[in-house]
């Protein structure tokens, strides 16, 4: 199974689970109901937002631990200083 399946199956469980707690086919107190259900999916967002971001944010500071890809990025780096300088370009 791919990555994009499971990420979709557990998507339409969830929507199916949340659905059947709007429509009260699962009977839950009126309290969750009323004054919790509403909320779930701003909450699953921002949640969801807040790990991308830190995930993104982790991948930043722990770059300069995947060596190959270091190396690879500064070698650019000098080939495109290399190349602007070769046209005139004076780079600091």
């Amino acid at each position: 199974m791919t990555k994009a399946t499971e990420t979709g199956l557990t998507l339409f469980a969830i929507s199916a689970i949340y659905y059947a707690l709007w429509t009260k086919l699962i009977p839950i107190p009126e309290l969750l109901h009323e004054e919790i259900l509403p909320y779930l999916p701003w909450w699953a967002l921002v949640s969801f937002g807040a790990y991308a971001l830190a995930t993104l944010g982790w991948g930043i500071v722990t770059f300069k631990d995947k060596e190959d890809k270091y190396k690879e990025l500064v070698g650019q780096i000098e080939e495109a200083k290399g190349f602007y300088k070769s046209k005139g370009i004076e780079l600091d």
